[in-house]
């Protein structure tokens, strides 16, 4: 499903007018990498690096080496037409599935944004797991914002850039599908899979802690203001996966 996100390219991406549930993950990430002590002389892998967003955040964070992958031909070639502006050889975009990924590390530090969403069935997603552990170094941490399952049909995340339209009971997980509220909206799908699936997956591909933490938000402004971030947390699109290798 990740063709969806060839026909968003750069419209939620290093913009000011990011959708606030995009604002929200990136602050989290931001926040989980300090707590690590940073990035320099560290060897760092994105997964569904889409045109490179993250990918750039963990080579600007001093990483000594960093590598963006994505499904998506459309989206690699938008993340190395961008670094050819920047002249930046040290970050390296490749296509590759999340789900068999070729031998690239090791990598002390893997971040993933919402791409164990698209594993379309339980085979899929230990997949996933098992191919990052296989590319991580022993003690290597992965970071992946998840989406937080069970809001639809009570909450509305309409105001923060997401809007559910349908929860189709299918196959391993729900099939949710949903609308990106840009201009025009741009249609997607994703799989509802609990924390408890993700968690089962990650034991199993060999990592050996597995922990949560809440969405963090930025501060507000005059944009978003305190009582926007307050609903925002009472129920957040996503939290924070952490594990270690």
């Amino acid at each position: 499903m990740r063709f969806q996100y060839d026909t968003i390219g750069e419209r939620y991406a290093e913009s000011t007018s990011t959708a606030a549930f995009s604002a929200a993950d990136t602050y989290t990430l931001h926040g989980a990498l300090d707590a690590l002590g940073g990035l320099r002389g560290l060897d760092a892998l994105d997964l569904a690096c889409g045109y490179g967003y993250n990918t750039r955040l963990l080579a600007r964070g001093g990483a000594r080496r960093t590598v963006g992958v994505d499904v998506s031909e459309e989206m690699i070639r938008l993340a190395r037409a961008h670094e050819a502006t920047k002249d930046r050889p040290d970050v390296e975009y490749l296509v590759a599935d999340a789900a068999g990924l070729p031998d690239l590390g090791p990598f002390d530090l893997a971040t993933a944004a919402y791409v164990f969403s698209y594993a379309p069935d339980r085979r899929t997603l230990h997949a996933m797991f098992r191919s990052v552990r296989a590319n991580l170094r022993a003690g290597g941490r992965l970071l992946a914002i998840v989406p937080n399952a069970g809001a639809f049909p009570r909450v509305d995340w309409s105001p923060y850039g997401v809007r559910i339209l349908d929860r189709v009971r299918d196959g391993d997980a729900p099939l949710l599908k949903a609308h990106f509220l840009t201009e025009p909206p741009v249609p997607f799908e994703f799989r509802e899979w609990a924390h408890a699936d993700l968690a089962e997956a990650a034991v199993e591909a060999g990592f050996v802690t597995v922990g949560w933490q809440p969405n963090r938000t930025p501060p507000a402004d005059p944009v978003r203001d305190e009582a926007f971030w307050t609903a925002y947390r009472a129920w957040p699109i996503s939290s924070l996966m952490t594990c270690t290798a």
